[in-house]
């Protein structure tokens, strides 16, 4: 497996509005763009910074992944995502290696990128998305 970069931080956020105002207005991050996933119940919203991005996510649905996220430890990073450079071969080897996983076969995410999630109970807590662009 070949791990490229650190593709973006996912924050969770009560609103993308608020969060623009933090990551825009303050720090001076220019908005790349917004993406509803309906399948996740979601908006997303990309910071690019260098190479990576910040990812401020809003629930549209309590009962998603977000909203309950957000219901049970509140606003902050939800996830760090690796971008690699072939995800079906990263989730076969993180398979036989006997990592948990989340998603066994790479699904569509913001921007057209595939993506996976590994079990934050294989990596000390962290929830990690694989992505590939």
């Amino acid at each position: 497996m070949k791990v490229l970069k650190i593709d973006h931080l996912g924050i969770a956020v009560k609103s993308i509005t608020k969060g623009k105002k933090f990551w825009g207005d303050v720090l001076g991050l220019w908005l790349e763009d917004s993406e509803a996933m309906a399948e996740e119940k979601v908006i997303t919203t990309f910071f690019p910074i260098g190479e990576s991005e910040i990812e401020l996510l809003e629930t549209t649905d309590p009962d998603g992944p977000i909203g309950k996220y957000l219901e049970k430890r509140g606003e902050g990073i939800h996830h760090i995502a690796l971008r690699v450079e072939n995800i079906e071969e990263a989730l076969k080897e993180l398979k036989e290696k006997g990592v948990r996983l989340v998603d066994e076969k790479p699904r569509k995410g913001a921007g057209g990128a595939k993506i996976a999630f590994l079990h934050p109970k294989a990596t000390n807590g962290v929830l990690v998305e694989l992505c590939e662009r």
